[in-house]
């Protein structure tokens, strides 16, 4: 497949996952009765169980805490980047820390915006805080193996790497959606709008990264194609 059709792909999926969350925004943002039912309903649910499972409760925290916690997550995208410096790819590198940075900034200031109220129980099993949505958890983990994923096949991983990787990807991204409503510290909501948000801007961030790699070259290079020196 040729580089633009990727971008205009790239760019046609940022589009649709922006305006669904923008969707799932207002919905929030009015307070939505049916939206609200079903969140209600799912969190119960979960929350009865949580209380009930102590050992799966604690295993759910370390999972959250430790493994998917969003810094855990900069860490890693942080050793990506000592990667690409090493490799004197500096572009990239501050793509992937301007990407990060990002969608820690606008999940902030949604969350500012917003000022949603995360679930309340009188026999919490784990504590968070600030606004609920979106969830923090959710967006960063998507973001950063988001980010990883596109930089394997930048640089040609084999078809075997980038299976693994998607899968360790999928596990995490669900995997820490499950562990914020198991907890109760969120509505199914928030962990849905951290998705779209952070794949949205994840699709964003190719999509740019692409068209300033595509300008450049047509600067670097003559009329007749020859590079310039």
């Amino acid at each position: 497949m040729q580089p633009a059709t990727l971008h205009r792909r790239a760019a046609r999926t940022a589009a649709v996952l922006t305006a669904l969350f923008l969707v799932l925004l207002a919905l929030v943002a009015a307070h939505w009765g049916p939206l609200g039912s079903v969140d209600r309903e799912i969190v119960v649910a979960l929350h009865r169980s949580a209380v009930e499972h102590h050992g799966w409760t604690r295993t759910n925290r370390v999972l959250t805490d430790w493994i998917w916690d969003p810094w855990a997550m900069r860490a890693l995208l942080a050793v990506a980047v000592g990667w690409l410096l090493w490799r004197r790819e500096r572009r990239l590198a501050l793509w992937v820390v301007g990407t990060a940075a990002a969608g820690t900034a606008l999940q902030q200031a949604v969350k500012a915006a917003v000022d949603r109220e995360r679930p309340r129980w009188p026999d919490p099993v784990d504590s968070a805080h600030y606004a609920a949505f979106p969830s923090g958890h959710a967006l960063t983990v998507t973001v950063a193996f988001g980010l990883l994923l596109w930089l394997m096949t930048l640089h040609g991983a084999p078809a075997k790497w980038l299976r693994l990787m998607a899968a360790v990807a999928a596990v995490s991204v669900l995997g820490v959606g499950f562990t914020r409503l198991y907890l109760g510290v969120h509505w199914p909501s928030d962990v849905l709008g951290g998705w779209l948000l952070g794949a949205a801007l994840v699709y964003g961030a190719i999509t740019a990264y692409g068209y300033a790699q595509s300008h450049t070259s047509e600067h670097e290079s003559s009329p007749d194609g020859r590079v310039r020196s």
